[in-house]
């Protein structure tokens, strides 16, 4: 029987994984037409984006800097991740094999990455899990439509 392999991808906001990632993240999160809507938004919204992230960015490096220089949520993801892959392969159904990989929306790891690595190990399903508290078009409305 062939393994068939299912990856479940635990899908987050993220967040700077240092300092120098401060400002590219408040780029991304600022430049989804889901958190802003613009008129004009093939136009002005990156545009705005830059500015207010580069803005935004000298107010919150030092925040980051008190809590050892990045975000600890990529971090947490990825020990939920390597926990629930470790649980599903303690007793998993008959031919089946578990990927669990964490997905960010607006840092590394991206989804377009972890989709192309999951399909190049041979896997035939996703499963896609958001961890946000609650649904919002904002949140879980634009991780799901960027996976």
């Amino acid at each position: 029987m062939e393994t068939k392999k299912t990856a479940v991808i635990l899908m987050n906001l993220g967040g700077p994984d240092s300092l120098d990632a401060v400002e590219p993240f408040l780029f991304n999160l600022f430049s989804d037409k889901q958190i802003i809507k613009l008129p004009l938004s093939f136009l002005l919204q990156k545009i705005i984006a830059k500015r207010i992230a580069s803005n935004r960015a000298k107010k919150v490096i030092p925040r980051y800097e008190q809590i050892g220089g990045g975000s600890p949520i990529n971090k947490i993801t990825q020990r939920q991740a390597d926990s629930l892959e470790k649980r599903l392969s303690e007793d998993p159904p008959k031919g089946v094999l578990y990927i669990v990989e964490p997905v960010m929306r607006y840092s590394k790891p991206y989804s377009e990455d972890v989709v192309k690595d999951i399909i190049k190990r041979g896997c035939s399903d996703i499963v896609a899990v958001t961890l946000y508290p609650h649904y919002s078009w904002a949140t879980t409305g634009s991780s799901i439509s960027e996976l």
